[in-house]
C-alpha cells in the first residue's frame, strides 16, 4: 500500500503529467455529462418503459455499450464517436486500395491532413444518415416517447446529433493533445467503464437480495473470479508478441580525430499474435447488423425471415458461430492488408539489418510470411473465442448487462486502452527518473516494442 502511495505522489510531482491527467479527467467529464443532456422533444419515461418492457439487450445493448448509455436515454451523445470510427475504417481502407488515397499517406503531414479532413466530411455524412435513422427506427417504435413528431423535430435532432459528433472529434483532438493517450480511444473505453458500475451493482443485487434459491452467494464469488481470469486471458493476447531477431551492422562515425563506431547490435521484430487488434471484431459486429435488416424485408419468406431473425439473435448459437467464422475471414483479410512483409524485408535491407541465417530480400520476405502465417491463426482463434464468451457468460446465468464484459469488442477495447494509458504514464515517470508503475520500470509486454522502436512501421 506505501509504494502505491509513493507511485501516486511521484505521479502527482510531474508537472506536465499532473496537467495531462487534469485536463482528461475535465474533458471525460464534460463527455459524461453531455451522455445525460437528453434531445429536445423527448420522453424519457416513455422511451425507457418501453424498452424494458421488451427487454432490452441485443444489439441496442451492445451499441449501448459504447456509448456510455447515451444510445438508450436518446441523449445529444446517443451516436458517440462511432460514426467517426466508422469513418477512420473507410479512410483506412481506401488507403489500402485506392492510389490516390496511398499517394497522400506517403505524403507525410500535409498528406495526413487532408486525410483528416476527408475524413471529418465523411464522419458528418455519415452521422446525417444514422441520426434520422436512429429517430425513426429506435425512437420513433416507443409509443409516446416523441412529444411532437414533426419534420421540425426531426431537422433539429439530426443537426443537434451531427453537431455533437463533430464535438466529440474535437473533444478526443483535444485529450490526445493535452491529455494522455489516445483521446478517441479514451472516449470509448470511458463510455464502457461508466456501464462497469451499474453491471457489478446489478449482478450483485441479482444473485444476493432476488435470487430464490440458496448458494447464490458462492455463485457471485465464482463468477467474479472467472472475469478476472478472463480479463488476464485478454491482456496476454493483447499484449502477446512472437519476437523475431534482427542484426544491425555497426558504423563508423567520425568524432574529430577520433572515429566512433556506434549502432549495431541485435533489436526484435514484434510481431503480435492479435496483429489486427480489434477491427475484426468491429468488422464482424457491423456486418451482423446486416440479417437484423433482413429479418424485416420483405421481399423474404416467412422461413428465410425466421433464420435471419435466429442468425440476429446475439444469444443464438447461429449468431455466435457466424460471428466467430466473420472475426476469423477477417483477420486474415484484415492482417494481409495492414502488414507488407515484402515492404518490411525491403526496409530492412536498407537499414542494413538482417534476420540471423536468414538471407536479405525475398528469402526475408517469406520467413517474416511464413511466421505470420503460424501465429495468425491461433490469433483469430482466440479473437473468436473472446468475442463469443459473453454467449457462454449468459448460459450460465450472467445477466445481460454485466455479459459483455466477459469478452467482446468491449473487454478488448477497454484492455487495450488501459494498457495504453498505463505504457504513456510509466513513460513519464521514467524520463524523470522514477521508478516506473511496475516492478520492472516498465509495462510488461513492451521490452520487445521498445527495442524496435526504429523498425519502421510494423
Amino acid at each position: 500500500m506505501n509504494n502505491i502511495i509513493q507511485k501516486l505522489k511521484n505521479i502527482w510531482a510531474i508537472e506536465d503529467l499532473r496537467t495531462r491527467i487534469l485536463n482528461t479527467v475535465i474533458f471525460l467529464l464534460v463527455y459524461v455529462a453531455g451522455t445525460q443532456v437528453l434531445l429536445p422533444g423527448i420522453d424519457s419515461d416513455a422511451l425507457s418503459g418501453f424498452y424494458e418492457n421488451e427487454g432490452g439487450g441485443g444489439l441496442t445493448g451492445l451499441i449501448d455499450q459504447f456509448s456510455g448509455g447515451a444510445f438508450s436515454k436518446a441523449s445529444i451523445f446517443a451516436l458517440g464517436i462511432m460514426p467517426y470510427i466508422t469513418a477512420s475504417i473507410v479512410i483506412q481502407l481506401l488507403g489500402m486500395a485506392v492510389p490516390q488515397f496511398q499517394k497522400l499517406q506517403k505524403e507525410g503531414e500535409s498528406g495526413r491532413k487532408k486525410l483528416q479532413t476527408y475524413t471529418k466530411f465523411l464522419t458528418i455524412a455519415v452521422t446525417s444518415v444514422q441520426a434520422p435513422s436512429y429517430i425513426a427506427l429506435y425512437v420513433g417504435r416507443a409509443p409516446g416517447a416523441i412529444v411532437d413528431n414533426s419534420f421540425l423535430f426531426t431537422i433539429t435532432s439530426v443537426s443537434i446529433m451531427v453537431s455533437a459528433t463533430l464535438f466529440l472529434m474535437w473533444l478526443g483532438e483535444k485529450i490526445t493533445e493535452k491529455g494522455i493517450g489516445n483521446g478517441v480511444s479514451i472516449l470509448i473505453t470511458i463510455g464502457i467503464l461508466t456501464k462497469l458500475p451499474d453491471a457489478i451493482a446489478g449482478e450483485i443485487d441479482e444473485r444476493l437480495f432476488k435470487a430464490a434459491s440458496g448458494g447464490r452467494l458462492i455463485f457471485l464469488v465464482v463468477e467474479f473470479i472467472g472475469w478476472f481470469f478472463v480479463v488476464l486471458f485478454t491482456i496476454l493476447i493483447v499484449k502477446g508478441v512472437r519476437r523475431i531477431p534482427l542484426e544491425y551492422p555497426k558504423q563508423m562515425v567520425a568524432g574529430g580525430a577520433i572515429n566512433k563506431v556506434q549502432g549495431g547490435g541485435r533489436r526484435y521484430l514484434p510481431l503480435k499474435i492479435a496483429m489486427a487488434g480489434v477491427m475484426p471484431i468491429i468488422f464482424a459486429q457491423a456486418i451482423m447488423f446486416l440479417p437484423n435488416g433482413l429479418a424485416q424485408a420483405d421481399f423474404l419468406g416467412e422461413g428465410a425471415k425466421g433464420v435471419m431473425q435466429q442468425i440476429a439473435n446475439p444469444n443464438s448459437i447461429w449468431y455466435n458461430i457466424t460471428t466467430a467464422i466473420l472475426i476469423i475471414v477477417m483477420t486474415y483479410f484484415y492482417t494481409a492488408m495492414v502488414v507488407n512483409p515484402r515492404q518490411m524485408a525491403e526496409d530492412f535491407k536498407k537499414q542494413g539489418a538482417f534476420i540471423p541465417g536468414v538471407k536479405p530480400g525475398n528469402d526475408t520476405a517469406d520467413y517474416i510470411d511464413t511466421v505470420m502465417s503460424k501465429i495468425i491463426f491461433p490469433g483469430s482463434l482466440f479473437l473468436a473465442m473472446i468475442a463469443i464468451l459473453p454467449m457462454f457468460a449468459r448460459m450460465v446465468d450472467v445477466k445481460d448487462q454485466f455479459s459483455y464484459f466477459f469478452g467482446g469488442t468491449s473487454l478488448l477495447i477497454m484492455v487495450s486502452v488501459v494498457l495504453d494509458t498505463l505504457q504513456q504514464v510509466d513513460g513519464y515517470l521514467l524520463m524523470s527518473h522514477y521508478d516506473g508503475l511496475m516492478k520492472t520500470g516498465k509495462v510488461r509486454g513492451d521490452s520487445s516494442l521498445s527495442e524496435s522502436s526504429s523498425i519502421g512501421m510494423v
